[in-house]
């Protein structure tokens, strides 16, 4: 009788060391207790943010606006209809022949700007006019092709229509905005 009390505490230690075992090793792999221990090839890869815009290649079919990249704080929204003002925090973008290419808004683009600042990098032809919000807004836009390409940045009244592009150029040339960068 005295033998079996003396095997069962054999096995009970005996578990108990395997348990351990298993216990280090799911700790060091960050696995759950309870669970199979994970491997190098079990574990998704990091998650990278690449700031595209979500939805853009059918915002481009749909408005015929190029949104490439932003940081989350500048999203397209519907431009109010004509007689309602801008909401706060509204920036909107009005580029010239887009009525058929755009049936929404007929050329006029609006972005909800959200938290102390906002960026967005795009693509739009023959931009006119930005009206601000309460930001401090920049706008780097570019006219010509090849090497015959001039860059400008304008620096925007707050709260105000601004003429840029061909409005704020004496030659009327026709200029893409790329990038819009706003801060309160």
């Amino acid at each position: 009788m005295r033998s079996i009390p003396k095997v069962l505490v054999a096995g009970a230690v005996a578990g108990a060391v395997a348990l351990t075992g298993v216990a280090v090793a799911q700790a060091a792999t960050g696995a759950p207790a309870g669970s199979a221990a994970v491997t190098a090839d079990d574990t998704p890869p990091p998650a990278v943010e690449d700031f595209t815009y979500p939805g853009a290649d059918k915002i481009f079919t749909d408005r015929g606006i190029k949104l490439i990249s932003g940081d989350g704080h500048m999203v397209l929204v519907t431009c109010p209809t004509p007689g309602n003002a801008l909401g706060a925090g509204v920036l909107k973008v009005e580029a010239r022949n887009m009525t058929d290419r755009d049936p929404i808004g007929g050329g006029k683009f609006c972005f909800q700007i959200t938290g102390n600042s906002a960026s967005i990098k795009l693509e739009l032809p023959a931009v006119y006019g930005i009206t601000t919000p309460d930001y401090a807004v920049t706008a780097r836009m570019v006219t010509g092709t090849g090497a015959q390409t001039e860059e400008k940045v304008y620096t925007l009244t707050r709260s105000f229509p601004n003429a840029v592009g061909e409005a704020g150029d004496p030659s009327r040339r026709p200029f893409t905005l790329l990038d819009i960068y706003a801060t309160k």
